[in-house]
């Protein structure tokens, strides 16, 4: 009897379905991690300047309020958007740009999106009730009511001011930062509040005028459609320009000075600028709309630095 050379067997990886990954990540993209991450910038340094530095005497408790906070954050925001999406689902299918989102595509079904919209939404509103405190739950919860109802529901599709005063939805973050801190909200926070209210028409029409035959087809108001590119791009100067008169009232709260007010006000420039070169022509819209996300990063970073420095 001759030996055989012993072979060994490589064993089988273990593999998830693809379904089962395309339905996670379906889940996950409900809620527009994108557009929480930018969001969540505008809290965390909110939160130092409310404490005056570390939000608390430990660094593990500030680190824990902080992550606590984004938590809370994240799943309510995460919710607003996820019901946004089953609302929206109809015309999501129309345009060209969101009909492979979870819901059009097929990836998910429209009971499936509403119950995970209500329960991230119910649950972080609850988290940060328990965690951090009731005034930063109501006020992450208003958001959401906001978002939900007011801009979704009733805005989106009735007039050209939808993401101006839908806006507010998204602006509420430095006012969830400050009361986790402090239990309260004074004027500095509302500053920050103005801040991201006006940075979002200019941000959002510099996407509407890039997608505006989406929006056409899809008979949604936004003000390309309805008013037509040459005032989209008049209004896109007159509130950048709005923005930056806000942005400059920061130190009114007193609690930002110089290091904020100079960058706010270099940082504001240039941004002028760019939205100057898109009203002539001189720039694509779209050149704007990555120019605010740079613009709001700058701000809030400054924000946070001021205290350190």
């Amino acid at each position: 009897m001759t030996d055989r050379p012993l072979t060994l067997q490589r064993p089988a990886s273990i593999s998830v379905p693809r379904r089962t990954l395309d339905v996670a990540r379906g889940f996950w993209d409900l809620t527009k991690p994108g557009i929480i991450g930018l969001l969540l910038v505008t809290t965390v340094p909110t939160m130092i300047v409310a404490a005056d530095g570390w939000p608390r005497d430990s660094f593990v408790d500030g680190l824990a309020l902080i992550v606590l906070t984004l938590l809370g954050g994240v799943l309510t925001a995460g919710g607003a958007n996820t019901f946004n999406q089953w609302f929206d689902r109809d015309i999501d299918a129309i345009m060209d740009r969101t009909a492979d989102r979870p819901l059009p595509s097929g990836v998910i079904q429209p009971w499936q999106a509403l119950v995970w919209g209500v329960f991230l939404a119910t649950v972080g509103g609850i988290q940060l009730a328990l965690t951090v405190n009731l005034l930063a739950a109501l006020l992450a919860e208003a958001a959401v009511l906001f978002y939900v109802f007011i801009y979704t529901i009733w805005l989106k599709r009735s007039t050209t001011q939808n993401i101006v005063i839908g806006g507010a939805a998204g602006s509420i973050p430095p006012l969830v930062g400050w009361a986790a801190v402090t239990g309260e909200v004074t004027w500095t926070p509302f500053i920050l509040f103005l801040v991201i209210f006006m940075w979002t028409p200019p941000h959002f029409w510099a996407l509407a005028l890039k997608y505006r035959d989406d929006y056409a087809k899809a008979d949604v108001p936004m003000l390309p459609v309805v008013s037509g590119e040459r005032e989209t791009r008049k209004q896109l100067l007159i509130y950048s320009i709005g923005l930056v008169a806000v942005s400059l009232l920061g130190p009114l709260g007193g609690h930002l000075s110089w290091c904020y007010e100079t960058t706010s006000a270099i940082a504001g420039a240039v941004f002028i600028y760019i939205a100057w070169q898109v009203w002539k022509e001189q720039a694509p819209p779209m050149r704007l709309f990555f120019a605010s996300i740079a613009y709001l990063f700058v701000i809030f970073a400054a924000v946070g630095l001021d205290v350190l420095v």
